[in-house]
């Protein structure tokens, strides 16, 4: 009998078993776990309805903050932010006073698992929606031999064999370049991942949406279950090909607006200036990133620098008595709680109410994009997510909480039976 331990693929500490048929991991951005049951009970996700009746269902949590480009590296190694370090969509940088996005290869402290296997000599697609993560999720792979591919449906006109593992993916695909800002950004990651299995054959293959939807319209209403109907139509022909496939979420969303519309926000650098004099603290937004008609940058984490000479927990105290906000906590129990890279996060980390964001300065945000009710997430109240498997798993029925990032050990695991 094979030793099938011998056979694990060993990356940040974890093994994965070497998968027999396909393994894939489905990340669907922002997806609370009422939409998939308002979906179902609509009668729209018949694929998904037979998965949860026959494989095996558990809720999971995020990393905090429960952001896109956190919890996607989180997937992506296997690992939380303290070891891959990837911690927000955006940066500041004490010793240069720079603010910058989190989305170049220099910010990230691990392998993928998708450079394991690859190294592995098996073969690995990407498919993501928007380019900020592709080449974060890419990093490490080797495109020339035909093994790897990642691209972005954003970008998939300009791809190339060289840097992405194929010649304009939307011309290859069929596909025409969706408007960044439309469900169509996700269905092209659907509809290249059917045609992948079909064409290239991957062992491994990750396929990872926007949120844009989500951000827009609540579970059950017209707009977000078109979206999941769609997926739906994806997933049958993903799971009739044979997969193992794990479905899971990078955060949940919820409404964070008043009862007029108008989004429903705790102005942090505003209070800390009112408190501690103009520009001596510094608030940073971790969700900060250049796609801002989702959510004006305004999300329910926040960290932030704080002058030489202030107490945090004297700061923190006085926070906890704002109201809209459920823990101000300083960086040392932050990141302990969190598993946080303490090099990246500020003296002090606040998250929002279910229903509150947080923001800088009300002059400093954008908001006349948002054209609907502002939706959003980051904090712990977007922390529980989907984590549906098409297989009878009876070991992880009864297992501890899952997270998000055990989607390819599962994936594996249940490719490999």
């Amino acid at each position: 009998m094979n030793d099938l331990s011998a056979m694990n693929i060993s990356v940040n500490g974890r093994e994965y078993a070497r998968p027999k048929v396909p393994a894939i991991a489905i990340c669907l951005d922002g997806c609370e776990p009422a939409y998939l049951d308002e979906a179902i009970a609509a009668g729209l996700m018949p694929t998904l309805k037979r998965i949860k009746q026959s494989g095996t269902v558990r809720m999971a949590h995020s990393v905090i903050p429960s952001f896109t480009n956190p919890n996607n590296l989180s997937i992506a190694t296997g690992r939380p932010p303290s070891v891959h370090g990837i911690c927000g969509n955006f940066l500041y940088d004490p010793e240069t006073g720079e603010e910058v996005m989190m989305n170049d290869v220099r910010f990230l402290r691990a392998p993928t698992i998708f450079q394991a296997f690859y190294d592995a000599g098996l073969r690995v697609a990407v498919v993501t929606a928007k380019d900020k993560l592709r080449a974060l999720l890419g990093s490490g792979l080797k495109f020339e031999d035909g093994r790897a591919m990642c691209f972005s449906a954003e970008k998939s006109d300009t791809t190339t064999v060289a840097e992405h593992g194929i010649d304009n993916a939307s011309a290859h695909f069929g596909l025409p370049v969706p408007d960044v800002y439309s469900a169509e950004l996700s269905e092209f990651v659907f509809a290249a991942g059917v045609q992948l299995l079909k064409e290239f054959k991957p062992d491994v293959m990750y396929l990872t949406t926007t949120d844009f939807v989500q951000h827009k319209y609540a579970p059950g209403v017209p707009q977000a279950n078109a979206f999941y109907e769609m997926f739906d139509k994806y997933l049958t022909q993903l799971d009739a090909a044979g997969a193992a496939i794990v479905v899971t979420a990078d955060h949940g969303m919820k409404p964070k607006h008043l009862e007029n519309g108008d989004p429903a926000v705790v102005y942090l650098q505003d209070l800390l200036d009112e408190w501690l004099g103009e520009a001596a603290a510094r608030v940073i937004l971790p969700i900060t990133d250049p796609y801002v008609v989702h959510h004006g940058a305004l999300g329910s984490f926040a960290t932030a620098y704080l002058p030489e000479g202030v107490v945090a927990g004297e700061i923190v105290a006085r926070l906890g008595d704002v109201e809209g906000i459920l823990l101000a906590v300083d960086k040392k129990t932050a990141c302990e709680r969190f598993e946080l890279p303490d090099d990246r996060i500020g003296d002090i980390v606040v998250i929002s109410t279910e229903n509150m964001t947080l923001g800088t300065s009300a002059h400093r945000h954008d908001l006349a994009a948002l054209d609907e009710p502002l939706r959003s997430h980051g904090g712990l109240t977007e922390q529980e997510v989907p984590f549906i498997v098409n297989r009878v798993l009876p070991d992880l029925a009864d297992a501890p909480t899952l997270r998000n990032f055990d989607a390819f050990h599962i994936a594996c695991m249940a490719a490999a039976l």
